[in-house]
């Protein structure tokens, strides 16, 4: 059995405290269970302003750390925050740079001093763990945001008595499409030598790509799922680093997440309209008539019912899905949309909500207790991502008994087996051409598999004996964890 380690999560979202997506949700269920394994897990993320104004009782820690932000001194103050016995939240504060009203960005874009921001907490988590002499077995950065302490403790490690001696780095890739590239000039922002900005270091194309310093300088490097660990390495996905990813291909894996059945099962779930087991679903019916009335859709309880939650983002599908809805509509089939993203997609997405009135319901926002009635009350949930590193609607909804219609990439792959009437196995149905054509293909036959009442019961019931629990996750990355360890001593 593994010996109990110190962990150190940085991230730039965990739930409960900020979210944007699934980042927030995999730092928190992937600490929670380290911790109930015996291990002791630290997560720390910067101080937001929703974080100031949700948990008041946050305390500060009385470290505070000066940081040479190019000439400009700027004030790090630690803040902390007990989640659970073993699982404890730290802040990195400076109003200057979190208090503000999202966490990236607002609806014109990105914040433009990001580079600055994530550059400052890279640095911040550093020193003030050096500040609180607290040394991890395991430092785990979880995106861009987070590349640059893997760089900076590297760099320590290389000292004699560098304080970080012995500490293993793992940087987890959630999304490759999103690398924190900037400017060349942020790099005098990160108090680096400029012998770090070249093709073997961090610089990429005359920027900086925070990212690559993460897989540069981890010891071991992992994304979230075994497809998306083979995908990143070819040209069509590693959106510009499948060259560095195949030069440490053997520092690389895949581990897909877990899901937080604790908070995602029509069981338990306090969200939604009644509960319901695979043994008795009755309750999902309740579920689908609330569902149908919260957005005033025409359809009855035998209309297939189509779910869709996601960032309105090309790469989450939602360019296919809208070429697509007209036809949708044409087989007799309710659609419900809920979330946000690019303004472009979300104007033309509430302009099809108005002209398909009754048809399909459109909700524009982050609505975690409408994600819950959504999954519980669908028929059918749609994934047609054109690329998707892991993904967890898609399991959240085969626990729910809802069955997924995906695009066959990433974890989306790795998780939704398509149905056979010969063997009667198979969990869902995918797709793969990244067309609108090939999506409405899939969901006439998953149309199709619905008219037919004791067939769809076996694809839900198969769906629903699916366990994707965090537990497996965990060991697999507890493994990570030994084999970095034994690469640093």
């Amino acid at each position: 059995m593994m010996r109990k380690l110190k962990i150190l999560m940085v991230a730039s979202e965990v739930l409960p405290y900020a979210k944007t997506g699934g980042l927030a949700d995999v730092v928190r269920s992937l600490s929670s269970v380290l911790a109930e394994r015996g291990h002791q897990a630290t997560i720390v993320l910067p101080y937001y302003r929703e974080v100031q104004k949700r948990f008041p009782e946050i305390e500060p820690v009385g470290v505070n750390v000066r940081i040479d932000m190019s000439g400009r001194m700027e004030i790090a103050k630690a803040l902390r925050h007990r989640v659970s016995h073993n699982l404890t939240a730290y802040f990195v504060a400076n109003d200057k740079y979190y208090d503000r009203d999202e966490l990236y960005g607002d609806a014109s874009g990105d914040y433009e001093d990001n580079a600055e921001r994530f550059i400052f907490f890279d640095r911040a988590v550093v020193a003030i763990c050096e500040a609180m002499n607290y040394r991890p077995d395991i430092v785990h950065c979880h995106d861009w945001h987070t590349g640059l302490v893997t760089l900076y403790i590297k760099e320590n490690r290389l000292q004699k008595d560098g304080f970080w001696n012995g500490s293993a780095l793992v940087f987890t890739i959630h999304n490759i499409g999103y690398q924190g590239v900037f400017g060349g000039d942020s790099l005098h922002l990160t108090d680096l030598d400029s012998s770090y900005f070249n093709p073997q270091g961090i610089e990429f194309f005359g920027k900086i790509n925070l990212m690559k310093a993460g897989i540069l300088y981890a010891d071991r490097i992992n994304t979230v799922s075994k497809r998306f660990a083979e995908e990143i390495q070819t040209e069509e996905l590693g959106y510009g680093l499948d060259g560095v990813l195949r030069e440490r291909r053997k520092a690389l894996t895949g581990i897909l997440n877990g899901v937080d059945y604790s908070e995602w099962s029509p069981e338990t779930d306090r969200y939604i309209k009644r509960n319901y087991t695979k043994q008795d679903l009755s309750g999902k019916r309740e579920c689908k008539r609330e569902l149908i009335e919260i957005f005033r859709l025409e359809a009855d309880l035998n209309t297939p019912l189509i779910g869709f939650v996601s960032r309105m983002t090309r790469q989450k599908g939602i360019d296919i899905l809208i070429e697509a809805i007209p036809q949708i509509v044409k087989m007799h089939a309710g659609l419900v949309v809920l979330g946000k993203g690019e303004e472009t997609y979300v104007e033309k997405i509430e302009e099809m909500g108005r002209t398909f009135r009754g048809k399909i319901g459109v909700k524009i926002a982050f609505d975690n207790a409408l994600a819950h009635k959504i999954e519980a009350g669908c028929d059918i949930f749609l994934m047609p991502s054109m690329y998707e590193p892991c993904g967890l609607n898609q399991m959240y909804s085969l626990r729910y008994g809802t069955v997924p219609v995906v695009r066959a990439t990433g974890g989306l792959d790795d998780t939704v087996r398509e149905f056979s009437t010969r063997t009667l196995e198979g969990n869902g149905f995918r797709f793969r051409p990244y067309t609108a054509r090939s999506m409405l293909h899939a969901l006439k036959k998953t149309i199709g598999f619905y008219r037919d009442a004791l067939m769809w019961r076996r694809i839900m019931k198969n769906g629903m004996k699916e366990d994707f629990s965090w537990d497996s996750s965990a060991k697999r990355y507890e493994r990570l964890y030994a084999a970095a360890l034994k690469g640093v001593r």
